[in-house]
């Protein structure tokens, strides 16, 4: 019996040396069928010390030194995304398939200029949510879809904590608040278990400054966003949960209910005497009650969605996410926004998704 040829491996280029291209990398160890030939820092130094932990060979200081290499064929941008419009843009002219992290843009508009790029280029593209790759979501949808709680009603979605990166206080790099920034995995989650067809129409939302002083945009949101089919998905964010990271979902059916707990039930409960050190991403406290949150990459979907991108673009087939979503969830946040102001339901354009022809993202 013959077996089929083996695959060359992806090469891979990741632009940004901060906390996702950290999570990237750790992933990516556990991740096969690829191998990371560059990372792009604009600080070298920054950029040299985290491709030494984990066997980089190369370190750019820009991204066209990055990305018009002959040994890239696939780029992972994990940088802030107000970054992302010109990042992509180059990406898209170098003629390279990319994976771009959320949220997509820092509103509608810039989304559909960044879809319109690789569009425009026929390159193949998938977007970053990590959320719809999470172990306990991916259990919960396929119970979802086995029938086991009935025809979905409603989906809950809450991500918060209380320790914003510096550039998320700043409303004009991140487009908002936690609603943008947070908010985004909730909107995803609702479209992932309300959809594929049955767009959202239209939002109710709240957003307040209720704590911090150390920004002007909301620090606590919630949204109703009604699908076409009128059910709902409820989205919470926000930057007051100062116990640390707080990710949970519930989805309510007509014969049962499903809850996921990824940061709250880990299975991993200790008091800490002293400092503990890294606790979690976002840990409200390093000593006393504890709850560790073992193998955070794979708790938090980076391992389900980067060996996904990988198969898919090296077997020339459309990811499951692309940044069609990325547009998508923009649009409905840019909607929470509008509806924040005008206190009353807010229709959800999707105009951009129509700006072009699709492209065929199975062409590598």
């Amino acid at each position: 019996m013959s077996l089929a040829p083996k695959r060359p491996p992806v090469r891979i280029a990741i632009l940004g040396a901060g906390f996702v291209a950290d999570f990237y990398l750790r992933a990516l160890q556990y991740v096969r069928g690829h191998e990371v030939v560059v990372l792009m820092a604009r600080s070298a130094e920054k950029g040299r010390a985290l491709a030494e932990r984990y066997g980089v060979p190369e370190v750019a200081t820009s991204v066209a030194e990055a990305v018009d290499r002959a040994d890239v064929d696939l780029v992972l941008v994990a940088l802030p995304h107000d970054l992302h419009l010109d990042v992509v843009r180059q990406i898209a002219a170098a003629r390279k398939a990319l994976v771009c992290t959320k949220p997509l843009g820092r509103n509608a508009a810039e989304a559909t200029a960044i879809l319109q790029f690789v569009r425009e280029a026929g390159v193949w593209h998938g977007y970053a949510e990590t959320e719809v790759f999470a172990p306990g979501l991916v259990k919960a949808k396929q119970l979802a879809d086995s029938g086991a709680i009935g025809r979905v009603l409603s989906v809950r979605a809450r991500e918060a904590h209380g320790h914003p990166h510096a550039h998320a206080r700043v409303a004009e790099r991140m487009g908002g608040g936690p609603l943008r920034g947070l908010g985004c995995h909730c909107v995803a989650i609702g479209r992932w278990f309300l959809g594929p067809d049955n767009p959202p129409l239209e939002v109710m939302a709240w957003g307040d400054r209720l704590h911090r002083e150390d920004v002007t945009s909301e620090d606590n949101a919630v949204a109703i966003v009604r699908f076409a089919d009128g059910r709902i998905a409820q989205i919470e964010a926000g930057w007051t949960h100062m116990a640390g990271l707080d990710v949970r979902n519930e989805i309510h059916g007509s014969h049962g209910w499903i809850g996921t707990d990824e940061t709250g039930s880990t299975g991993v409960h200790a008091f800490a005497g002293r400092d503990a050190g890294y606790v979690v991403e976002k840990a409200g406290a390093a000593t006393g009650w504890i709850t560790p949150v073992a193998q955070e990459p794979w708790v938090y979907g980076y391992h389900g969605e980067l060996a996904h991108f990988i198969e898919c673009f090296a077997a020339g087939t459309t990811p499951r996410q692309t940044l069609d979503d990325g547009l998508i969830d923009n649009a409905v946040i840019d909607a929470a926004y509008r509806s924040m102001q005008s206190r009353t339901w807010e229709r959800i354009d999707l105009s951009g998704l129509d700006a072009l022809p699709h492209s065929a993202t199975e062409s590598t």
